[in-house]
């Protein structure tokens, strides 16, 4: 089983990016689609999540507004709309699925049942 973020990079604030999260050895239609992040010096940080059934999503409040979470099951991707970067979104930004459905807390965010390799998100001017 395989995640792996793309699409990072860096932005000057108020950029947009788009990131991706694209799943081999397990299909993503089955799972809720997570994206976390960790800033430097911090802890993890739930972002967003879609439910697997119905497409119910979660924000974080911090982005909420300028993030967009979506799912493309036939393409068995993930995807997170960035825009309205600001500088205290740098971190690094990882997907994961889990087989139940999307929790509001960080440690649902930390407990999902997969999680792949991280991407870079720098929002400086």
């Amino acid at each position: 089983v395989q995640l792996q973020a793309s699409g990072g990079g860096l932005v000057q604030p108020g950029g947009s990016l788009r990131l991706s999260c694209a799943a081999s050895g397990l299909t993503l239609a089955n799972y809720a689609i997570g994206w976390i992040r960790q800033a430097p010096g911090k802890g993890l940080e739930g972002v967003s999540c879609i439910d697997r059934a119905d497409g119910r999503t979660i924000y974080a409040d911090s982005v909420k507004g300028r993030f967009t979470i979506s799912r493309d099951n036939a393409k068995n991707t993930g995807y997170l709309q960035m825009n309205n970067l600001k500088p205290e979104d740098t971190a690094i930004y990882y997907c994961a699925a889990a087989s139940y459905p999307c929790g509001y807390s960080d440690s649902y965010y930390s407990r999902m049942n997969f999680r792949g390799e991280g991407t870079q998100v720098t929002v400086s001017s």
